[in-house]
């Protein structure tokens, strides 16, 4: 079986990964909609952001826009070649059990 990926198969930042590998490569996130979108306070986010950032899978820009701090998350090519590689991992597993119930 190829890779499963103890760091992004935690839930919280499956969903993170799974929510930037949908945008397009030159598109980045914004802290506050990521936020919004998992339903995850401020510290939790940032404690599974900075995991994610420490592996390489995503970098994080803090910015200011109209005075006001900004933080913008994009997927890096190393974070979307490991997420392709955990979910692959992920369809195999599944895959494999339909085939024992045969």
């Amino acid at each position: 079986m190829a890779g499963f990926n103890d760091i992004i198969h935690q839930p919280s930042r499956l969903q993170i990964m799974a929510a930037l590998v949908s945008l397009r490569s030159s598109e980045k996130a914004d802290f506050a909609y990521l936020k919004k979108l998992l339903d995850l306070t401020d510290g939790n986010l940032g404690a599974h952001l900075t995991r994610l950032e420490e592996a390489g899978y995503i970098k994080i820009e803090k910015t200011f826009i109209a005075r006001k701090p900004r933080t913008f998350i994009n997927i890096t090519g190393k974070g979307r070649d490991a997420f392709t590689e955990h979910i692959g991992t992920l369809k195999e597993i599944i895959e494999s059990k339909g085939r024992q119930n045969e």
